[in-house]
């Protein structure tokens, strides 16, 4: 599978729920309507709570990759306000 490009990467794996999602949420905000937010979390809490609470803010899940390695990259596009 190809790769997804993005355009901003953030990681919160030094970061504990709740502060998880508050860090991705302030990322996506600096972002515009469209652009691509890698976010790299630990497994976990993390993984469980990130995508859910992103996804309830309307913006779009496009794919959850295993690093093999203890961590994962969520790639979100920013939808509009």
């Amino acid at each position: 599978m190809a790769e997804i490009s993005f355009d901003e990467q953030v990681d919160i794996t030094d970061k504990v729920c709740p502060l998880t999602f508050v860090k991705a949420k302030v990322s996506l905000e600096e972002l515009d309507e469209g652009q691509i937010l890698a976010i790299r979390m630990n497994d976990g809490e993390p993984v469980q709570n990130v995508p859910r609470s992103i996804k309830e803010e309307g913006h779009q899940i496009l794919k959850l990759e295993d690093n093999e390695d203890g961590t994962y990259t969520l790639y979100v596009k920013k939808v509009g306000e």
